[in-house]
């Protein structure tokens, strides 16, 4: 047998990846599992960018290698995107970088400026590839704590007791996932201080900004933050695209040319395809978003009332695609508290321990699961 790396023991197979398995097994078996768990949205894009990527199909290069950064179209649509909703100007040229889903995005970053033994600041609770990529490119990961008493926002005075001298980069995400809390200008002034005091490369992952949210902020909102400071962001959750894999990146141009240099090498472009309807996303009105949060605080609002059932304590003014909530007293094993909620009424949510220790005593619920089927499971716990 051919032995794996050293790095694959570092890591596990992603939770979602073996529960999902599980929940298919139910399904076929007749059990008719109702899947709040993943953050997969379940509605239809715009009939507008289904229809741009049809007409781009004709296209004499269409079906060619594209250009590793992406269409210069797809990326003025982009600089003009952060422009309109968050203020923040960028050089098309050079300091808007397109990707195949964020993701990518977050190994690409951290091959780009990890060296074995680099060391980098990673939300606990928080999104898990932040610690699997750190662990697979033989960096060291050191968790700083969330907490529901401080917002879930990093205590910059208990950070600065550290030993930050090995810290490379610093993982934020704002609204946060999972627990759906949002930051403010000031509170990011005061990461980018505290980022460019300790020479950290800092990089907010911004996914959930328009889900039912009407301050739209990024990070290189912040005056001067972008030389130390990136921002990821994805048309995933927001556009109804999470097939399409459609990240982007933005930076300095110093910042941006290293992660090409990793990027070129490891895929050969975006299907022209998928940038024109990306493109068309982009330029997409608020009215969209309008649209779908009115759908979204629709199924809100019944998982409010499921997690009320289950007596679950939780709050009413979260950010994104997920309600996250605390277990019933008494009850500390969010693994054990999900599973038997799969076994005994085939309703599937995620345990708060698999995004962290800090996670431990909480589920959550996604939103991306029809009115009717939030409705059944009610009726099943009922």
């Amino acid at each position: 047998m051919i032995k794996g790396s050293n790095r694959l023991e570092t890591v596990s197979e992603y939770y979602f990846s073996k529960k999902l398995r599980e929940v298919s097994i139910l399904n076929q078996s007749g059990k008719s599992v109702i899947n709040m768990g993943i953050g997969s949205p379940d509605l239809f894009p715009s009939k507008d960018v289904i229809k741009a990527l049809k007409k781009s199909l004709n296209h004499k290069n269409a079906h060619k290698y594209q250009s590793y950064q992406g269409i210069l179209e797809l990326r003025n649509s982009i600089s003009k995107f952060y422009f309109k909703y968050f203020g923040v100007k960028s050089n098309p040229e050079n300091e808007v970088l397109p990707l195949i889903g964020s993701k990518e995005g977050i190994m690409h970053i951290s091959l780009a400026f990890l060296n074995p033994g680099d060391e980098v600041l990673i939300p606990n609770p928080g999104y898990p590839t932040y610690l699997s990529v750190t662990k697979l490119v033989e960096a060291n990961p050191i968790f700083y704590d969330l907490s529901k008493e401080n917002k879930w926002f990093p205590n910059l005075d208990d950070l600065e007791k550290k030993d930050l001298s090995k810290i490379k980069i610093m993982w934020v995400n704002y609204p946060h996932m999972p627990s759906g809390y949002s930051a403010n200008l000031k509170q990011f002034n005061e990461l980018v201080i505290f980022a460019k005091k300790h020479n950290i490369l800092l990089i907010n992952d911004n996914p959930y900004s328009f889900i039912l949210n009407n301050d739209f902020i990024s990070l290189l909102s912040v005056k001067g933050s972008k030389e130390n400071c990136m921002e990821l962001n994805s048309l995933s959750k927001s556009f109804n695209l999470s097939g399409w894999r459609i990240g982007m990146l933005l930076g300095s141009k110093k910042n941006i040319s290293k992660i090409l240099k990793v990027k070129s090498n490891m895929d050969s472009g975006m299907f022209y395809g998928i940038q024109k309807g990306a493109i068309e996303a982009l330029n997409c009105d608020i009215n969209w978003f309008k649209k779908l949060n009115s759908i979204y605080k629709r199924r809100r609002e019944l998982i409010w009332e499921l997690a009320s059932i289950l007596n679950c304590e939780f709050e009413r003014d979260s950010k994104g695609l997920f309600v996250w909530a605390k277990l019933p007293k008494g009850t500390k094993d969010s693994k054990s508290f999900t599973d038997k909620l799969l076994i005994e009424k085939r309703i599937f949510i995620a345990p708060g321990s698999i995004f962290g220790s800090n996670g431990e005593g909480y589920v959550r619920f996604s939103l991306c699961i029809d009115e009717n089927q939030i409705m059944e499971a009610i009726k099943r716990y009922k």
